[in-house]
């Protein structure tokens, strides 16, 4: 079993308040807003293709992609087709954009755990696999057992 340890001990009276794996859940915690996230991250814009490619109704679409645009993830922006009505699509923010990596990980996590997918992630330019990974701020490569749970200064990112 793989445990954190580190300067902070979690019963010297520290609790998970304000947690940010927590607050993150409250804005992308369904299965409904992280598939369509997914398929934004795919390219997906339209109201209908997202309901489709997610396998959800339109009614729990149409909340979903309300609340990821309320939570800034997703923003709406008009267009038109030659002889239609304008509509409205959706498009990914750099706050949406930014969770990218946690969407790779989870991708890569499923290939592991439960099998690979019909799909995966290719470097555009070179062709070879995207994969998620931790690193410090100085770029060496981080495992768990290497990570350290600390206290944060008030105000500290």
């Amino acid at each position: 079993m793989v445990t954190m340890t580190g300067p902070l001990d979690p019963r010297g009276g520290w609790t998970a308040t304000n947690c940010p794996i927590a607050r993150a859940l409250e804005v992308v915690g369904t299965r409904s807003a992280m598939l369509l996230l997914r398929e934004a991250f795919y390219g997906t814009t339209r109201f209908d293709d997202f309901a489709e490619r997610v396998g959800i109704s339109e009614p729990v679409a149409a909340a979903r992609l309300r609340e990821l645009v309320a939570e800034g993830l997703l923003e709406r922006e008009p267009y038109r087709e030659p002889g239609q009505r304008t509509r409205m699509q959706y498009r990914l923010t750099d706050k949406g954009a930014d969770l990218f990596p946690a969407l790779v990980a989870l991708m890569q996590w499923g290939d592991r755990w439960l099998g690979p997918a019909g799909v995966g992630l290719v470097h555009h330019d070179c062709g070879e696999p995207v994969h998620a990974e931790l690193r410090c701020a100085e770029g060496h490569p981080v495992a768990v057992p290497q990570v350290d749970l600390v206290r944060r200064r008030a105000g500290s990112a």
